[in-house]
């Protein structure tokens, strides 16, 4: 059974991920663009204001993939490739909730589950580390960003977690709505004291030695030697765009995973439950 729960998992959250691909490939992918062409011409004229200040031009890397492939079959791949990644452990948390949540039936535990996955995994990180265009950010400070979101998605997760674990203990003598309500504000607090802990991406150490210190890294505009503006800032509607688009990507994503896979579930558990249902019961 578990086994075909896990399988199922995978099928649903590559279903997920390719459906959350045609929504950025429509709504995304332009953003992502206008971003990419922003860095060109940032770059372009950062290029000429050092060149003017007599510092050595490094040499460009080659790009390994073609933009067209990256915004075709490189984000489709990824997205499917991660979307069975998540449904594979989807799968498998929810085969270990399955008899520990009470009379919940196949399809509302998938569908909590689901909200619980969207929830830990993408936007309570996401309110402390938001999504950036591939394009924008600073290649040096690339591993400690990663480290960052990891510990937010980590803390996120096991928080969650915790606060379902001790509910359960809580509710037979607080009653499920102020065990609820008591888990949720102990959450909030944990949560936010991780996000208070660690630092804003614009304070890392590269960041201030080479940019100074600012609350994201996001873009700022260039200046030159005498101080005159010479190139714009990112575009914070461009930004705001890109973020919703991700938010959009991940609801579908994590919707789809919990509608689909609850059917296919019950499909799997309800011959389970009728030869359970005929058995006799031991004494």
């Amino acid at each position: 059974m578990e086994k075909q729960l896990i399988g199922r998992g995978v099928l649903a959250g590559a279903l997920a991920g390719f459906l959350a691909f045609v929504f950025a490939r429509i709504f995304a992918e332009p953003v992502i663009q206008k971003a990419i062409d922003y860095e060109s011409a940032r770059d372009g004229i950062q290029d000429a204001l050092d060149k003017a200040a007599g510092m050595a031009m490094p040499a460009a890397g080659p790009d390994i993939f073609s933009r067209t492939v990256q915004s075709t079959v490189g984000i489709g791949a990824a997205l499917v490739l991660f979307g069975a990644a998540m449904g594979a452990l989807f799968a498998v948390a929810y085969v270990i909730c399955l008899g520990r949540t009470g009379r919940i039936a196949p399809r509302p535990l998938a569908l909590l589950l689901a909200a619980a996955g969207f929830l830990g995994f993408y936007l309570v990180p996401f309110v402390k580390y938001p999504a950036n265009p591939p394009a924008i950010g600073h290649e040096e400070t690339i591993g400690p960003r990663a480290g960052l979101y990891l510990v937010m998605v980590v803390s996120s997760v096991l928080f969650m977690y915790l606060a379902v674990y001790f509910g359960q203990l809580l509710a037979p003598r607080l009653g499920n709505w102020r065990t609820s309500l008591l888990m949720g504000a102990a959450f909030v607090v944990a949560i936010g004291i991780v996000m208070a802990l660690l630092p804003p991406l614009g304070h890392l150490h590269e960041n201030v030695v080479d940019y100074g210190r600012h609350a994201t890294e996001t873009p700022r505009p260039l200046k030159d030697a005498q101080g005159n503006l010479v190139f714009p800032g990112f575009d914070a509607d461009l930004l705001y765009r890109f973020r919703l688009y991700s938010v959009g990507a991940q609801l579908i994503m994590w919707t789809t995973i919990g509608l689909v896979f609850g059917p296919l579930a019950e499909r799997v558990l309800a011959p389970v439950a009728r030869r359970e249902a005929r058995e006799p019961a031991t004494v």
